[in-house]
C-alpha cells in the first residue's frame, strides 16, 4: 500500500516539525512548506492526498493559498484543512468559501489530527 502524502504548510518551524512527527507516526509521507509559494510549488509538482495549512502567514495567507491550490487542475478535489489558533466564524466561513474542507484549532491533539486526516484520505481508496 502506498503511503498517503500530506503537505504541511506553516510559517512556524516548530509547528511544521510537530505536525510532521505526528503524521509520520501515523504512516503518512509528509512534505513541508514554510510559506504559500513553497506550498504551491509542491502542489504543482507532487501528488498530494491532503493539504494541512496555517491561516495566518505572510505574504500569502491560508485563504489565498487555498484559493490558489483549488485553481490547480490536479488539486480541485484534494482535502484542505486549516490548522490555526484563530477560531472565529468569519474566518471559518471565508475558508469554506475559498475551498477548505475543514478547520482545526491549535493546539490539536495528535489523535484528533490523525483521525481527521485518516477520515479524509482513506475514503477515496
Amino acid at each position: 500500500m502506498t503511503k498517503k502524502t500530506i503537505l504541511v504548510v506553516d510559517d512556524s518551524a516548530v509547528m511544521r516539525q510537530i505536525n510532521c512527527a505526528v503524521l509520520e507516526s501515523g504512516g503518512y509521507r509528509v512534505l513541508l512548506a514554510a510559506d504559500g509559494a513553497s506550498a504551491l510549488a509542491h502542489a504543482r509538482s507532487s501528488e498530494l492526498d491532503l493539504v494541512l495549512t496555517d491561516w495566518n502567514m505572510d505574504p500569502m495567507d491560508g485563504c489565498e493559498l487555498t484559493r490558489q491550490v483549488r485553481g490547480l487542475p490536479d488539486c480541485q478535489t484534494i482535502p484542505i484543512i486549516v490548522l490555526s489558533t484563530i477560531s472565529n466564524d468569519s474566518s471559518k466561513s471565508e475558508a469554506r468559501q475559498a475551498g477548505a474542507n475543514g478547520w482545526l484549532c491549535k493546539p490539536v491533539e495528535p489523535e484528533t489530527l490523525l483521525s481527521v486526516v485518516s477520515s479524509l484520505t482513506e475514503s477515496d481508496d
